[in-house]
């Protein structure tokens, strides 16, 4: 029988450039350490694709739709914190200028949209394309379609960690990686019970089950299994079935990962511990000024206080807290 954890608080996030996104329902605030040191928050709403719907309320269907929103806001709050650091005073190049003039002055939302297109095709060629290729050539000694799917799936697996730990050497994303971490000690910290200051977030641990990186690590595992039900010699028509399978694929990652984040089940537990290995990869330990802006950003749409005295019959007066941010 499943145990429910009873400290589960609702809100998710993710890091974004110099800073943390975070959201509680339809509500979400983007925290970021400006170059002149000053942290500026931003609160604003987004409401998803079938905000309201009953379909959310239906398992493994509610899951793809979930999945476009957490894309849709996270390139919104990516954006948005890159403004800060885009050198207003630099002269605009041959091509900024001629995108601008085609678009009518929309060249950056030009550039963005190429940038998209290029990530998609370029996600679908590493991940999709090549490990089919690769596993196709060793089927020659597998002789198997299921053992070609099994394949397939590690080598893709292997290209996603590959891919982590080149990106991982450069300077903006291990900074990212670790404003990742304060996202989720932050969380952990609330969820703990315990005040939500810079030494309790400190201590708090920097791996959640509910992390994105786990996700994705459950996108992989499950489409190992439901690709070795497609039976067809035709390359083309091998991509199309993956591609079309992926909403499913993701409906059911969603279902797993959320009753992960919502259960002390051994079995659920020994299932997401491939997810926070990962993690080790994709959150590093932050500093005192990221963990700050993590808590700017908690604190800008979430009512820590209200939610331990309510889960936990914990009344922290704001005298007896320390480090919280100014």
């Amino acid at each position: 029988m499943k145990k429910k954890i009873t400290h589960y608080s609702g809100i998710g996030g993710q890091a974004v450039l110099e800073g943390v996104m975070m959201r509680n329902k339809d509500l979400y605030a983007v925290a970021v350490r400006k170059p002149d040191g000053q942290v500026h928050v931003e609160i604003d709403e987004y409401h998803g694709i079938l905000s309201g719907s009953p379909l959310l309320r239906i398992p493994f269907i509610r899951g793809i739709f979930v999945f476009i929103d957490s894309l849709v806001l996270g390139t919104k709050a990516l954006n948005r914190s890159a403004d800060f650091y885009e050198d207003e005073e630099e002269d605009a190049t041959g091509a900024d200028k001629a995108a601008d003039a085609v678009t009518g002055g929309n060249g950056d939302k030009f550039f963005s949209v190429l940038t998209t297109i290029f990530a998609f095709a370029l996600a679908i060629g590493l991940f999709l394309i090549l490990p089919e290729r690769l596993s196709a050539w060793m089927n020659t000694y597998l002789q198997s379609q299921a053992l070609q799917a099994v394949a397939e799936g590690i080598i893709r697996i292997a290209i996603f960690i590959l891919y982590i730990l080149a990106i991982t050497l450069m300077p903006d994303i291990k900074r990212l990686f670790r404003y990742h971490g304060a996202e989720h000690k932050c969380i952990n910290c609330i969820e703990s019970g315990l005040p939500l200051t810079v030494s309790n977030v400190k201590r708090s641990s920097r791996f959640h089950k509910r992390c994105g990186s786990s996700f994705i690590l459950f996108v992989l595992v499950v489409s190992i299994i439901l690709f070795m039900f497609i039976n067809t010699e035709s390359v083309a028509m091998k991509l199309l079935y993956r591609i079309l399978l992926l909403p499913v694929v993701s409906g059911i990652s969603y279902e797993l990962i959320r009753f992960a984040g919502k259960s002390d089940n051994p079995v659920i537990s020994i299932i997401s511990k491939p997810g926070l290995l990962l993690q080790r990869l994709t959150t590093k330990e932050p500093d005192d000024s990221m963990i700050e802006v993590g808590i700017a950003s908690v604190e800008a749409i979430f009512d820590w206080r209200t939610y331990q005295k309510d889960v936990f019959g914990f009344d922290f007066a704001d005298e007896d807290e320390e480090d919280v941010l100014e």
